[in-house]
């Protein structure tokens, strides 16, 4: 069952611990081909330059399998432009989620249609709400470690809430 009939805007289509956790082989059968990506937390942790190896070996897989990957972010663009350099993506930096202006950005970027794109993020109140604003289909990955901006602490509280179950 599609998670989004039961929960709305704030429900994720998906779950998945890490980024790297997503299931590229359930993604292409399911006919997707593009992947929008939050930075902060879903690729790297919070101020970090570097990507993991696990999360840097899964982008670099998905372009292998012919996934075309845009990286949006709520940071300013020289971090976000840094960072996509070193992944060989797009991205689009200050992109205001949940506002659905950088996700529809990106899906000019990545020239598909909405039912071929898959979010993947790590906030219920930036990364799924605002895809979903877009009609996009969302997985939610926990974030990579606790620390956060202020207002994402701040919107933490209220994921708690929103989803019982969840670590953050």
């Amino acid at each position: 069952m599609d998670r989004s009939e039961e929960g709305g805007m704030l429900a994720p289509d998906r779950f998945a611990p890490r980024l790297a956790d997503v299931s590229l082989d359930d993604l292409q059968r399911a006919g997707f081909c593009g992947l929008i990506v939050d930075l902060d937390n879903t690729l790297v942790g919070f101020g970090e330059t570097e990507l993991c190896r696990e999360h840097l070996a899964w982008v670099r897989d998905a372009q292998t399998r012919g996934f075309a990957v845009v990286m949006v972010s709520n940071n300013f663009t020289e971090r976000v432009t840094a960072i996509a350099a070193q992944l060989g993506v797009a991205c689009v930096p200050n992109a205001l989620k949940p506002l659905p202006f950088g996700f529809l950005r990106a899906l000019r970027c990545l020239r598909l249609a909405r039912a071929q794109v898959v979010v993947v993020g790590d906030q219920l109140f930036t990364d799924v709400l605002g895809a979903k604003l877009c009609g996009l289909y969302t997985i939610l990955t926990e974030p990579i470690e606790p620390k956060d901006f202020p207002v994402t602490r701040f919107f933490r509280f209220f994921e708690r809430i929103a989803l019982p179950g969840r670590r953050v």
